[in-house]
């Protein structure tokens, strides 16, 4: 029993989380070493002290009406949900922070122990990723307006890039016998960039035909094509980059509380712009809503599948997205009334780089649903399917509800 506490007691000193215990009325009962540390108390300065102490004095009269609101029904939570948190040292200095919540009983009371972490270097992160999305942003603007002057070095440019990839293609076909995987990524890659960068060269060159007023509607009509062309390209290096990391062991699953109804009912609206004429794009939600899972991750994966679903099914097809929660899992189903997939496919389809061989010239790199079944299985889920060519296919992933298991 003695070396139970004396465990316990060194998990609390030597936590890289700060911890601070509270009683019912708010009062601080205990803290750990690195809660001290974060906040600039010492231990004999915070023990009795009530919890707004450690909150910007803005947010102290509201937090005590969530306080004695969350003690009505306490349950173990993150806090701020999409909100930014904010925690007040002794200096009054402020700083942004992640706080979960778990609530115990003793025969002494009830109390919530709070974990908090500085998350200072990921806002900072974060900040540095906005402003650069506001370059790239800003460049894109600037590109469009330059696009008529700089045809002819476009033109160059891409030529450059073609003679590249025919001596990159040289270089690996060389190595193919020792590495076959080298082999697809040549054969995929380069029907891919091919394709996008070929239409780039041919709109970019047209343009410079069209010099009057009244050709407004052909220029346009080029820079589109140009738009999709990039964005084509784009997905497909995102593709790689997302082999590339989840290869390195770089992708971690982070389980957030997550409403399902709202999360995926604002991905449905979001993805509805990629619907061809009149396709039909249906969501259904069953069971309870609040989830945790690695929004993330479900994004990417629920993107991907029912990107899939769009670009194989015809014009005026539905395609229906289920999501059903349970206290122990999530079940998500989405079909389409698509091409389907070959029975000689079926066993492949999941093999990296690999494409059915009815999908035709439809753009894509065979590594998407790779990519998914890597994110499914990160997450502890599973993913399977059922198709017939010229019906459809039905895509069927079941995730476990991380809370559940860490009760």
């Amino acid at each position: 029993m003695t070396r139970h506490i004396e465990m316990l007691d060194a998990l609390f000193k030597y936590a890289t989380e700060g911890i601070v215990v509270v009683n019912k009325e708010g009062v601080i009962v205990k803290l750990n070493p690195k809660a001290m540390q974060l906040f600039g108390y010492t231990e004999a300065e915070l023990t009795g002290k009530k919890i707004e102490v450690l909150i910007p004095h803005r947010h102290a009269h509201r937090h005590q009406h969530h306080r004695d609101t969350y003690f009505e029904a306490p349950r173990a939570r993150g806090m701020g949900g999409m909100l930014d948190l904010f925690a007040r040292r002794k200096d009054n200095s402020e700083f942004p922070v992640e706080v979960s919540l778990s609530p115990f009983k003793t025969s002494e009371g009830e109390f919530v122990v709070s974990f908090v972490i500085d998350i200072t270097d990921r806002k900072n992160q974060e900040l540095l990723i906005a402003e650069a999305n506001r370059e790239i942003t800003k460049l894109n603007a600037e590109l469009e307006e330059r696009v008529e002057q700089r045809t002819q070095q476009l033109a160059r440019a891409i030529r450059k890039v073609e003679q590249s990839q025919e001596e990159v293609m040289r270089a690996l076909k060389k190595e193919r016998e020792l590495n076959n995987m080298k082999s697809q990524f040549v054969t995929i890659a380069s029907h891919e960039f091919r394709t996008p960068l070929a239409t780039i060269l041919s709109s970019a060159s047209l343009i410079g035909r069209y010099q009057t007023s009244e050709e407004e509607e052909k220029r346009q009509k080029h820079v589109l094509r140009i738009k999709s062309a990039v964005t084509n390209l784009t997905e497909i290096l995102n593709d790689f980059l997302s082999l590339g990391k989840l290869e390195e062991g770089q992708v971690k699953v982070a389980s957030v509380e997550t409403n399902l109804s709202e999360f995926c009912g604002g991905l449905i609206e979001e993805i509805r712009g990629l619907c061809k004429e009149k396709q039909n794009l249906n969501f259904l939600h069953s069971g309870i809503n609040l989830v945790w899972l690695d929004k993330q991750l479900l994004r990417n994966i629920l993107f991907n599948l029912l990107s899939n679903s769009i670009k194989y099914s015809e014009p005026y097809r539905t395609i229906n997205l289920m999501v059903q929660g349970t206290a122990d899992q999530v079940r998500i189903t989405i079909q389409d009334e698509g091409i389907g997939i070959p029975e000689g496919d079926k066993d492949h389809i999941f093999d990296r780089f690999y494409r059915a061989k009815n999908a035709g010239t439809a753009q894509g790199t065979g590594l998407g649903l790779n990519i998914v079944q890597h994110y499914v299985e990160l997450m502890g889920g599973s993913i399977d399917f059922q198709s017939e060519v010229g019906v459809g296919t039905t895509f069927e992933v079941v995730l476990p509800n991380h809370h559940h298991f860490d009760e």
